[in-house]
């Protein structure tokens, strides 16, 4: 074998993983599931604030024996730091993305009685960080992923299934739509695209103070698991998507919420 060709399969071997929303949940335990495989090179972790995505890089670099863990503050529903940072990844980590995870996300409240310029603005707040944020980095990095063999894997919700959150709902609603969408766009390309559903997860940020000892009774006594979900479970979900196994699988809403609402 020349030089040049084992210069090309062990790039081929080095895979490059974007995970955004990694700092803390469920993107931090995908992004630690990623570094942990033998066949990562890259894990590149996204979000909005810089110290907890230097500290979470820190620490899983400690444990990832052969893969670089990188970090870069981006706001995904921003499209100048989205353009920023596929120009950084390209010149600075590589320029084909083997795995594209859009797991940045979040939920807000607002008085049903507020002015409709606040709600207005609520629920632009709420689209670009779940939905808007999603589009614009599929389509940033979508030249740069592998063909064949790339990766799209979009976190949406069950609330888009089964409501609650208004906007939040309609916002991950429309994630599985664009997940439909690009996957049979993407497909003759050999780029698979899906989407993880997560029921109730404990151990992030999402909930806040809104969980309460008696919510989360009541919701694991409606989850035939009889137990809430947590971040691995997810991770494990977007292992499965992200591999070999799955090359078959595409335009999929896998369903993580331990029963609590089947799938439709």
């Amino acid at each position: 074998m020349s030089e040049q060709e084992h210069n090309q399969n062990t790039q081929r071997d080095q895979r490059i993983i974007v995970v955004t929303g990694g700092g803390t949940g469920m993107g931090r335990a995908i992004a630690a599931m990623f570094a942990a495989e033998e066949n990562s090179a890259h894990v590149v972790i996204l979000g909005r604030r810089e110290e907890v995505l230097a500290r979470t890089a820190a620490q899983l670099q400690e444990t990832a024996a052969k893969t670089r863990i990188h970090w870069r503050r981006c706001d995904v529903g921003e499209p100048d730091q989205v353009e920023a940072f596929r120009d950084w990844l390209n010149g600075e980590i590589g320029p084909t993305v083997d795995v594209l995870v859009n797991n940045a996300g979040g939920v807000a409240s607002i008085a049903d009685d507020a002015p409709l310029r606040d709600l207005a603005a609520y629920a632009r707040n709420l689209l670009a960080g779940n939905l808007v944020g999603t589009y614009l980095m599929t389509r940033a990095l979508l030249p740069h992923l592998r063909r064949p063999g790339g990766r799209i894997i979009n976190i949406s919700s069950i609330a888009a299934l089964r409501g609650g959150g208004d906007m939040y709902s309609a916002a991950k609603a429309g994630v599985l739509g664009l997940t439909y969408s690009l996957a049979g766009e993407l497909g003759p390309e050999g780029i698979t695209v899906n989407a993880v559903a997560p029921g109730m997860v404990l151990d992030t940020e999402f909930f806040g103070d809104r969980m309460t000892d008696e919510r989360r009774e009541r919701t694991v006594a409606q989850t035939p698991m009889r137990r809430p979900g947590y971040p691995d479970d997810i991770a494990a979900a977007v292992r499965y998507l992200a591999s070999e196994g799955a090359s078959f699988v595409t335009g999929e809403v896998l369903h993580v919420n331990g029963g609590w609402l089947f799938g439709r």
